[in-house]
């Protein structure tokens, strides 16, 4: 995590918009602690997280759309988790495109898996538009105003650096855990 403020201390908001690009959420979260700090800008740290974000999801879809051939050779190893974002997009219809920016593991899936099917083109670059913009809104101000906090927490597990280690494995395992939950065959 430090790795990452430092880079977009650095490299700033060139950083930011490619790690957006595939997803993003510690980019942002950085980039909004940063601007906490004095060191970014919180309104070009949103548009440009919103923007890679939006054309990210949009490319994907298109790339799925129109050139299967190249895409599934990407995507054989993560069947499993292309049925669960179908089964998703079934169950919750166009909410998906929403809720799909905050579940890591199948954010960039739900795209390929809309993608794969015959959903309007149109219709999906509309609510990714929203849908980013309201993902960057949220998690930029949210790390914005939560600055303090965040950067309270950092300098504490800085100071207690065995505590990194315990937390990562914690969340893999969590992350790990859902995934077997919701790909599990019935």
């Amino acid at each position: 995590m430090e790795n990452i403020f430092h880079s977009l201390s650095t490299y700033g908001y060139i950083v930011l918009f490619f790690y957006s690009f595939g997803g993003g959420f510690f980019a942002l979260v950085g980039a909004g602690i940063l601007s906490y700090a004095g060191k970014m800008d919180i309104t070009t740290s949103i548009m440009v997280a919103f923007t890679a974000n939006f054309i990210g999801d949009t490319a994907l879809f298109y790339l799925a759309r129109y050139n299967k051939s190249v895409i599934l050779p990407y995507i054989k190893k993560h069947k499993r988790k292309l049925a669960l974002s179908t089964i998703m997009m079934r169950k919750y219809g166009d909410k998906i495109i929403f809720f799909q920016k905050f579940i890591y593991g199948i954010k960039t899936l739900v795209p390929v898996a809309i993608g794969l099917t015959k959903y309007d083109f149109k219709k999906f670059t509309i609510y990714n538009l929203i849908s980013a913009f309201i993902w960057a809104l949220i998690f930029g101000l949210g790390s914005f105003y939560s600055g303090k906090y965040l950067l309270l927490t950092v300098l504490f597990i800085k100071n207690n650096i065995w505590l990194m280690p315990i937390i990562l494995l914690i969340l893999l395992y969590l992350l790990w855990y859902y995934m077997e939950k919701a790909t599990k065959k019935k």
